[in-house]
C-alpha cells in the first residue's frame, strides 16, 4: 500500500533540545492514525514537520510522494487544523468560507457550504461568538473544504467538553470515509482515539516507541498476572512492555505473536488505552531491564 508519510532517522532540534530524535515511521495511506505521547514527547514537532511547517535538523520526511511544504501542489495535498482550532473571531462563518475559497485552488465550496448547513452554523455569525465545539467544527470543514490527501489535526479536541468531541469525531470519521481522506490526528485522551482511529503512533521522550495498525497491536499484545518467581520462565519470544510488582505478584505487558500456554500466568486482552499507556510507562526501560536481568 503506497505511504502516506515516511521518515527516516528525523530529527528536529531547538537549541540544544531535541524535540523529536531518530524517528523512523512509514504510514501507509488510508488510515486514520492517532498520534499520541505524553506533554513534550515531539506530537507537535512530528505534526509541523509533516505540513511543512518546519524543517528536520537531521533525517528526512516524505509526505504524499514529495518534501512537505515544498511547492504549492505540495502545500494543497495536506490539511492542517492547529490546537486552538485557529479561526478569526471578527470574521463570519461565511466569510472563512470565502477567505478559504481565495487561498486554497482545490476548494470544494459545495461542500462547504452543505456541512455548515448540516452544523447548523449561522453564515452570517461572527466566529467570536460561537461555541468552542462549533469552532471546532468551522476549522475542520475548512481544513476538509481543501480536499486535501493527508488531513493532519493537533489536539483538535483538547478544550472541548465530552459531548462536542464526540460530534467533532464523529464528523471527522465520516468525512475520513466519504473523501477516502487519509487523517493523523494526535491528542492525549486515547479514549477518544480508540473511537476513531484504526493505525496508532506513540511517542516518549521524542522517540516513537509502537507504531501499528491498532488491530495487530492488540492481537499481539497481552497481559501477564502471575506469581512473581514466574518471571524466569517467561520464552525467549516475548518482549516485555512493562512491568508492575508486589511482593508475590507481578503483572507483565508482552508483545508475541506466538501462543501463551504457560498455567502460571493467566492471560488477559488489553484495551488500546491499557496497551498505549504501558508504552508510556516512564518505568518501562528500567523494568525491561530488570525483567531481563532475571532472565539470564
Amino acid at each position: 500500500m503506497t505511504a502516506v508519510l515516511e521518515a527516516q532517522a528525523l530529527g528536529r532540534k531547538y537549541g540544544k533540545r531535541w524535540a523529536l530524535r531518530e524517528c523512523t515511521i512509514d504510514i501507509p495511506a488510508g488510515h486514520v492514525v492517532g498520534l499520541v505521547g505524553p506533554n513534550g514527547a515531539g506530537k507537535t514537532t512530528l505534526l509541523k514537520l509533516a505540513s511543512g511547517q518546519l524543517e528536520p535538523t537531521t533525517g528526512g520526511i516524505i509526505v504524499l510522494g514529495g518534501r512537505p511544504g515544498d511547492t504549492p501542489a505540495q502545500l494543497a495535498k495536506v490539511g492542517f487544523v492547529a490546537q486552538d482550532t485557529p479561526v478569526y473571531a471578527g470574521l463570519t462563518v461565511a466569510e472563512h468560507l470565502r477567505l478559504g475559497a481565495r487561498l486554497n485552488p482545490r476548494w470544494d465550496a459545495a461542500m462547504a457550504r452543505e456541512r455548515i448547513a448540516q452544523l447548523g452554523l449561522v453564515p452570517a455569525q461572527r466566529a467570536g461568538k460561537l461555541s468552542g465545539g462549533q469552532r471546532a467544527q468551522l476549522a475542520l470543514t475548512l481544513g476538509l473544504a481543501k480536499r486535501p490527501e493527508l488531513l493532519i489535526l493537533d489536539e483538535p479536541v483538547a478544550s472541548l467538553d465530552p459531548l462536542a468531541r464526540r460530534e467533532f469525531l464523529q464528523g471527522l470519521t465520516e468525512a475520513a470515509v466519504a473523501h477516502k481522506l487519509s487523517v493523523l490526528l494526535s491528542s492525549h485522551l486515547v479514549s477518544d482515539l480508540e473511537r476513531v482511529c484504526d493505525y496508532v503512533i506513540v511517542l516518549v521522550d521524542s522517540r516513537v516507541r509502537m507504531a501499528g495498525e491498532v488491530g495487530q497491536m492488540l492481537a499481539t499484545h497481552h497481559r501477564l498476572t502471575g506469581p512473581r518467581r514466574a518471571l524466569d520462565r517467561l520464552p525467549v519470544g516475548q518482549h516485555v512492555v512493562s512491568t508492575r510488582h508486589t511482593d508475590r505478584q507481578s503483572t507483565l505487558v508482552v508483545r508475541t505473536e506466538a501462543p501463551i500456554h504457560d498455567p502460571a500466568w493467566t492471560v488477559t486482552q488489553l484495551s488500546l488505552e491499557d496497551l498505549v499507556l504501558a508504552y508510556m510507562d516512564k518505568h518501562a526501560d528500567e523494568n525491561r531491564r530488570a525483567v531481563a536481568e532475571v532472565r539470564r
